[in-house]
């Protein structure tokens, strides 16, 4: 159920990092979403996978040998030309480190995306909470993003390396041009000087080319980390409940390109309002942690900047001690409401959280408001 309303574009706040699922859990209860929510509620299944990484080649032409002249330009000319050798010897090495961590990134993100494609169909079909097979995959698939952050490490490494040639390519194009004001010079010095500066030109794109390259992909291979990590961070949840979720509530904010950052701020009046979600904590163990996914999920999808009200609610029967009992423990059911938000990958500056009494309750509850 969603309000009839036109959505606007707003950004989003940084992912949250996966957590052990092997740690406490907090108080379940079971969610009873309006019926226009639960029609057709399916649950979402986590498609991320590694972005294409550059497939550039980087091979210098190599350098045209040349006659000494004996003038001093044609030293001069000498010189520069071993130093574009080196430079281009340089390029070759760094281009092999290139390849070998492409091919790094690859092995590791193809291992990861198989451990937690085993581990979402084992969730998929239903398993135990806190499953110690399902933990230890958990743990391993940590591991290999872990690996992977290490290469993207090692990729900004050789961005820097790459740099420093780049540096020396600037100085040997300024060296060949500036060469041929120097007096004392033949026709042959100046022409072997054309060809040394033809080289370095193309060895000085050829270096602009293979930074740029480096650079997008370390960018890329960021970005996925940091949203993995955040996909992480629920299925952690998942495992603890022994049931999918999906994708983290964060990433699918992030399917808004270009927008403004918004904080819930404090509590409206949600009076006369129609809830998203109403909990009733009406016995033990209710797992409403699904439920309310769904409903986030499917509010996010149609509005990223979406901010929530969440409002713990206790009934007013029973005299004034039994109210005060029902509306301390209500809002300590909000908390827990509010903290499986988090893992789940909500921003907690998403969710203003407040506390009211209400005659008709027959039951401690919480209710989910879209702002």
């Amino acid at each position: 159920m969603l309000p009839a309303c036109s959505f606007s574009e707003e950004s989003v706040w940084p992912s949250l990092t996966g957590e052990d699922p092997a740690g406490g859990q907090t108080e379940a209860a079971e969610a009873t979403p309006q019926p226009a929510m639960q029609d057709g509620a399916a649950t979402p299944q986590v498609a991320s996978s590694q972005p294409p990484l550059g497939d550039g080649n980087f091979q210098p032409m190599g350098v045209t040998p040349g006659q000494p002249t004996g003038t001093f330009v044609g030293k001069k000319v000498i010189e520069l030309r071993e130093e574009l050798k080196r430079v281009q010897a340089s390029i070759v090495e760094h281009n092999n480190v290139l390849q070998s961590q492409r091919g790094k990134l690859v092995a590791n993100s193809q291992r990861y995306h198989g451990t937690i494609a085993a581990v979402n169909a084992r969730l998929q079909v239903g398993t135990t909470p806190g499953n110690p097979v399902l933990i230890q995959q958990f743990k391993s698939a940590q591991a290999d993003l872990e690996r992977i952050t290490q290469d993207i490490a090692g990729m900004n490494t050789l961005a820097s390396q790459i740099g420093k040639n780049s540096t020396m390519s600037s100085y040997l194009s300024e060296s060949t041009s500036a060469a041929f004001a120097v007096s004392g010079a033949i026709d042959e010095d100046h022409r072997q000087l054309r060809i040394l500066q033809d080289e370095v030109s193309r060895t000085d794109v050829l270096i602009e080319r293979l930074l740029t390259e480096v650079a997008n992909d370390v960018r890329r291979q960021t970005n996925y980390v940091s949203t993995e990590r955040a996909n992480l961070n629920v299925m952690s949840t998942g495992i603890k409940g022994g049931e999918i979720y999906g994708g983290s509530l964060i990433n699918m904010a992030m399917a808004s390109n270009g927008s403004t950052a918004m904080s819930a701020g404090g509590p409206v009046n949600t009076v006369g309002k129609r809830p998203l979600v109403v909990i009733r904590f009406d016995r033990n163990d209710v797992a409403y942690q699904q439920a309310l996914y769904n409903a986030v999920s499917r509010v996010l999808d149609q509005r990223p900047g979406a901010v929530f009200d969440l409002v713990a609610v206790a009934p007013t029967s029973g005299g004034e001690a039994r109210v005060a009992l029902n509306s301390n423990k209500s809002r300590r059911q909000a908390e827990d409401v509010l903290r499986a938000l988090v893992e789940m990958g909500l921003p907690p500056a998403r969710v203003a959280v407040s506390a009211r009494t209400i005659a008709s309750a027959r039951t401690n509850e919480v209710h989910l408001y879209l702002r």
